[in-house]
């Protein structure tokens, strides 16, 4: 698995084999494989709608959309199209859900960030993952801005081009990105910089650890588990 699409999200078919479908995602250009009953088709018209929609999110660790036909389970991150007044649509169907909703469109959305990241505490490492099922360190990230209404690249690698640079750790605020990379000098991690020189971040699961100009200080294993590489600033 590369990575996951949560409900609500767009994708482009891109070619058909048998029940298989090869897709690319609309909001990081990433390719690859998913079985035709996890997907609804719609036409280019009602896909720019969805588009233009904007980005109500389900802020539950699992919430139940109802329609007249059917109820779906929905994971937190998960987008909520058209949404007013506790109902949202695709295409002609409406859907009832009364659970929590975050409005990314807020303008202090971003401030929220560190209370979206702790509601996956304790979220098991999976590689490709982006649900509160499994989540790796990028899916954790990338998810935790969609709710504060910031797109976020799909990889740490990417993601550190993004944002404007902060100079010193001391400098950092919470809410911004660390980036972290290997003996090779790549960006293979990056996490979320709490207050108290704190960090969340997924690996093994979704944890809170010490950070420092080092890096990141694991007091279980009593060692530095991941270098400093950069601080990123995501928001103005």
């Amino acid at each position: 698995m590369i990575s996951q699409l949560l409900f609500g999200e767009l994708a482009e078919v891109l070619e058909r084999s048998k029940q298989w479908l090869r897709v690319r995602t609309f909001s990081d250009n990433y390719t690859g494989w998913i079985d035709e009953k996890q997907v609804q088709p719609i036409t280019p018209k009602q896909f720019k709608e969805l588009n233009n929609a904007g980005s109500i999110c389900c802020l539950d660790p699992l919430g139940i959309a109802k329609s007249k036909f059917r109820e779906i389970q929905i994971l937190t991150g998960s987008s909520l199209p058209n949404y007013h007044q506790q109902t949202f649509r695709i295409n002609e169907e409406e859907f009832s859900f009364n659970g929590t909703v975050t409005d990314p469109t807020s303008a202090n959305a971003w401030q929220m960030i560190p209370d979206f990241a702790k509601k996956f505490l304790n979220t098991p490492y999976l590689w490709g993952g982006r649900s509160l099922f499994g989540i790796d360190c990028s899916g954790f990230t990338n998810v935790v801005f969609k709710l504060a209404g910031i797109h976020l690249k799909r990889d740490a690698w990417q993601q550190s081009e993004q944002g404007s640079i902060i100079s010193f750790i001391d400098q950092a605020r919470a809410g911004d990105l660390a980036f972290f990379h290997n003996e090779e000098g790549k960006i293979t991690h990056v996490g979320i910089l709490l207050e108290q020189q704190k960090i969340i971040h997924a690996s093994g699961r979704v944890r809170i650890d010490p950070v420092d100009h080092y890096g990141i200080y694991n007091e279980e294993q009593k060692r530095y588990t991941h270098q400093l590489r950069l601080i990123k600033r995501m928001i103005g």
